[in-house]
């Protein structure tokens, strides 16, 4: 006899084998994701019987979130902005945080022409947002790595989005001319800090940086002034506790105007600096 399971005691089922904060949510997504509908459909219809390839599918995505992989991962995709990106382990998997840095820029920019890079760009999250909502300027997105810019590129074909450049690259090797904003959301956590057992499944070359987290960002912020037009503006991620750090690079390489601004949780996520002229 083949026993059969309905959306209701699957999510009942998942929830007792998935315990973390998101997990009703994040069965309703797999859900979603296997029988190609909403989650407005699995709460109208939650008696509906999952097929034998279907409950496979699923059982397989629950092994694999028991085993920490994260589940834009198994879905291939996460939201950011207005996006759907397509993620895979070759790309940092976008955070809502860094959703604050795109209203930053989006609100510097506000009424402006601007041609702007996106340093590192993994997925594209930053680049495609900003061309998203800026069709009238000219972005180019940057990456080391040949894999990560082949996924940004399958997302700005996805959505459509035709005004961004991809440059392969190590930070502002690939370049030239200057920029009225750059941008970058780099590696920034300190070799050995305890959050990464948490992000294992992710790429570690896109979190980890030398210098207690500042290598890179040093990096940037020392060379950016000669790829910044006069009064153009950098923009840099960074962890919640490197606020005054990224604060004084900026302030001792000239830049003014420097503030820090803070993510959804109100932890310092990020900080801008003006070239002066």
């Amino acid at each position: 006899m083949v026993m059969t399971i309905t959306i209701q005691q699957f999510q009942q089922l998942g929830r007792q084998r998935l315990t973390h904060e998101d997990a009703a949510l994040e069965i309703e997504l797999m859900l979603c994701q296997v029988l190609h509908k909403n989650r407005t459909f699995l709460r109208t219809w939650p008696q509906t019987i999952l097929t034998a390839i279907q409950l496979e599918q699923l059982n397989r995505y629950l092994e694999q979130r028991e085993q920490g992989v994260p589940l834009a991962y198994l879905l291939g995709e996460r939201a950011f902005w207005t996006l759907n990106l397509t993620v895979s382990p070759e790309v940092l998997i976008p955070r809502p945080d860094t959703e604050c840095v795109v209203e930053k820029i989006l609100s510097l920019g506000q009424g402006k022409n601007w041609r702007v890079v996106d340093l590192g760009t993994g997925s594209g999250a930053i680049a495609l947002s900003l061309a998203k909502e800026h069709p009238e300027w000219s972005v180019v997105a940057t990456d080391l790595y040949p894999q990560s810019l082949a996924i940004a590129q399958l997302n700005a074909q996805k959505h459509q989005i035709t005004n961004v450049e991809f440059v392969q690259g190590s930070w502002f090797e690939p370049l030239t001319g200057q920029f009225d904003c750059i941008v970058s959301n780099p590696p920034y956590i300190i070799e050995n800090d305890p959050h990464l057992r948490a992000l294992s499944h992710e790429p570690q070359r896109a979190l980890v940086a030398a210098e207690q987290g500042l290598a890179d960002l040093r990096h940037i912020v020392q060379l950016s002034g000669k790829f910044l037009q006069d009064q153009g503006y950098l923009v840099l991620e960074h962890g919640f506790d490197q606020g005054l750090a990224v604060r004084e690079l900026l302030q001792a390489s000239g830049f003014s105007q420097v503030m820090t601004g803070q993510d959804f949780g109100g932890n310092d996520r990020y900080t801008v600096g003006q070239k002066s002229c």
